[in-house]
Parts: C-alpha cells; sequence; structure tokens
C-alpha cells in the first residue's frame, strides 16, 4: 500500500481550550497572533511546547478584531493589511525563537480565511505580509493559487468538525455549521483525508481535546500516518 500521510493542525493560543492536551494530538499548531485573540504568553507557552514536542508552528493571522474572535468582515486597504500580518508574523516569529523554533507557514482565520477564498486583493495582501513563509488554506482559494504561482509552498486543508455544502464551508450561523458528533466528526476526517494535506480541528470547539484524539485514532486505524507537512 503506498504511504499516506496527513498532518493534523488545530487553532491554539486562543485562551479558550486546553493548549497543552492538544498539543500532545496534533502536528502542527496555528499560533494565534494577538489581533483575534492571544498574548505574549500564551504565544510563548504554544511554541515552547510545540518545540518540545515535535509539533510545527504556524502564524494564525487576522483581522483585528478581538471583540469578533477575528470573524467579523473588515475591509482593510492592501497595504494596512500587509503590515498587520507582518507585524503579526513578525511578533510571532521572535517568541518562537526565542523558545527553540521557528515559524513555518501562516494560515489566516475567520473572516479573513473566508475572504481570501475569492479576493485577490486580499490573498495578496496576506502574501506579502508573510514573507516566504508556506502557506495553508482552502482548497481552490485564490490565496492559494497566488501563492503557489508566486513559487510559495501550498498546502490545502479540510475540516472534520464543519459542515460543507456545495464544496463550501457553511456560514457559522447555519444549521449544522460545526459537529459536535463525534462520529461524524472522525467519518469526516476519514472522507476527507485523500484530497487535503492537513486536517483542521478548532480549538475554539466544544470537546476540542477529545475530538482531536478521536480524528488521531480513526486515522490510524485506517492506515494514515500523522506527521506534520513540510515547506
Amino acid at each position: 500500500m503506498p504511504d499516506r500521510a496527513v498532518d493534523l493542525n488545530a487553532d491554539l493560543g486562543e485562551e479558550v481550550t486546553d493548549d497543552a492536551g492538544l498539543l500532545e494530538v496534533v502536528t502542527s499548531a496555528n499560533v494565534a497572533c494577538g489581533y483575534h485573540a492571544g498574548t505574549r504568553a500564551t504565544m510563548r507557552f504554544a511554541c515552547a511546547e510545540a518545540a518540545a514536542r515535535g509539533v510545527v508552528v504556524g502564524a494564525q493571522v487576522s483581522y483585528r478584531d478581538r471583540e469578533g474572535f477575528g470573524r467579523v468582515a473588515r475591509d482593510v486597504p492592501h497595504d494596512l493589511l500587509r503590515d498587520q500580518v507582518a507585524e503579526q508574523v513578525g511578533l510571532l516569529a521572535s517568541i518562537a525563537a526565542a523558545e527553540g523554533t521557528a515559524v513555518h507557514y501562516v494560515k489566516p482565520h475567520g473572516a479573513l480565511y473566508h475572504r481570501v477564498t475569492d479576493d485577490a486583493e486580499q490573498a495578496d495582501a496576506v502574501l506579502a505580509g508573510s514573507a516566504d513563509l508556506a502557506v495553508l488554506g482552502y482548497p481552490g482559494s485564490r490565496l492559494l493559487d497566488l501563492a503557489a504561482a508566486a513559487g510559495r509552498a501550498t498546502y490545502r486543508e479540510g475540516f472534520p468538525d464543519r459542515g460543507y455544502a456545495r464544496g463550501r464551508l457553511l456560514d457559522r450561523g447555519e444549521p449544522g455549521a460545526v459537529l459536535e458528533d463525534e462520529a461524524a466528526i472522525t467519518d469526516q476526517a476519514v472522507r476527507l483525508a485523500p484530497a487535503v494535506d492537513s486536517l483542521c480541528l478548532h480549538g475554539d470547539s466544544p470537546g476540542a481535546v477529545a475530538h482531536a484524539r478521536a480524528v488521531r485514532r480513526v486515522l490510524e486505524d485506517a492506515g494514515w500516518r500523522l506527521t506534520p507537512f513540510r515547506p
């Protein structure tokens, strides 16, 4: 049987879940950089624990929106967004270096993640502010297309704990947008794995650690090797 490998990532440093528990399970960590959640202390903890466990660190960048947890759509001019992304990546990179690791990739969060699926200008701003980092994003997004065209490493992700319709994630306000049943989450993980490079579990979801453990167990039982993606 051909080697089947997939990454398992989660959003960390958002001050709403058990980061230590998730870091025991995942292979990549999307660390909040302070704009939608997170502090220097949470960044230090996530980076130190990731370094100790061999978990790859990525910058989870967002619009400046702590009140809305980064899930409120913003119209931010290209150059300002570029500079805000650069600020977030730079802060996390300096903390990661001090904790013995490095930032290997960038992933937008929340409203910015959805915006760069279709908006080339906002996608370009994210890329311009994140140097030559690898890019983790939604399959077929403008963000990944532009990154690939620029010679950047790109990785596609799927969401075991989110509802899909017509090839897109359901809006969080719609019924079925967030899956909470463990069997439904693990079944979707197995279905998605062949089509993506990484599977994301949301750290702010109820039962996040238990769901992550269940997803990892089911994937391994199905013959998948859990390993970080590498630029």
